[in-house]
C-alpha cells in the first residue's frame, strides 16, 4: 500500500490514472498534486513552498509529469533530502531515464527493472577493465540521444543494484554531469567513458 511507504517514485505512463488511484488510496490524508506535463522550475518552486507550510499530520505532494528536465529537478534536490516534518514526496514519471542519479539515490522507486533491460549489461563493474570500455563504447557509438539515456540508466542499475556497489560521491557526480551533457547533445560515447572511468581502479585497494 502507498499509504504505508515514504517518499518514494512511480514509474507509470499513464499518469493520470495514477494520480487518481492515489487520491483514492490516500483519501484520509492531506494531498497536494502538481499535474503538469512539463514540470518546470516555476513548478519546482511552488512544490518547495507547499512543503513548508506546517502540518500537524502526514501531508503528500505528488509530482506528476511526462518531461522533468535537469534544472527543475536540481532545484528540489536539498527538500527531497531533508524533507519538512510530516511531507511525503511521490513522484510519476513514465521513464526511470528521465530522472537524475541523484534524484534516484534519494527516493525509491516502486516498480522494479524489468528483466531484459536488466540484461542488456552483460559485464560487470567488478571486473571492470579497458577491454571491457573499450568494447561498450564501440558497440554504442551510433547510440542516439534516447538510446544512450536508457544505456546511462542500465549502467547504472547495473552498478548499484545488480553488482550491489555503493557509489562514490564523485561517481554520483559523473552520473549527474552524463545527464546534463547528454541534454544537450554531447557524444554518447564520452558520456559514457566519463561514467565508466569513474569506476577503474575501485577494486585495486581488494
Amino acid at each position: 500500500m502507498h499509504s504505508d511507504l515514504g517518499s518514494h517514485i512511480i514509474i507509470d505512463k499513464e499518469s493520470e490514472q495514477r494520480v487518481a488511484s492515489l487520491l483514492a488510496e490516500l483519501k484520509d490524508s492531506r494531498i497536494v498534486t502538481f499535474l503538469e506535463d512539463d514540470f518546470k522550475v516555476e513548478h519546482s518552486k511552488a512544490v518547495i513552498a507547499e512543503a513548508y507550510i506546517s502540518e500537524e499530520h502526514r501531508k503528500t505532494i505528488i509530482i506528476a509529469t511526462k518531461n522533468f528536465n535537469i534544472y527543475s529537478q536540481n532545484a528540489l534536490l536539498k527538500i527531497f533530502e531533508e524533507p519538512p516534518r510530516n511531507i511525503v514526496f511521490i513522484i510519476i514519471v513514465p521513464t526511470k531515464s528521465l530522472l537524475l542519479p541523484t534524484i534516484r539515490s534519494r527516493l525509491p522507486i516502486l516498480k522494479k527493472q524489468e528483466q531484459r533491460e536488466k540484461q542488456k549489461i552483460d559485464f560487470s563493474f567488478v571486473k571492470l577493465d579497458n577491454a571491457l570500455i573499450f568494447s561498450f563504447l564501440k558497440e554504442n557509438e551510433r547510440a542516439s540521444k534516447h538510446e544512450a539515456k536508457e544505456l546511462l540508466e542500465m549502467l547504472f542499475y547495473r552498478a548499484t543494484v545488480i553488482d550491489k556497489l555503493i557509489l562514490s560521491a564523485y561517481q554520483l557526480e559523473c552520473f549527474d554531469k552524463a545527464y546534463r551533457l547528454l541534454e544537450v547533445n554531447s557524444r554518447p560515447q564520452s558520456v559514457f567513458a566519463l561514467v565508466l572511468m569513474s569506476f577503474m581502479g575501485v577494486n585495486d585497494a581488494d
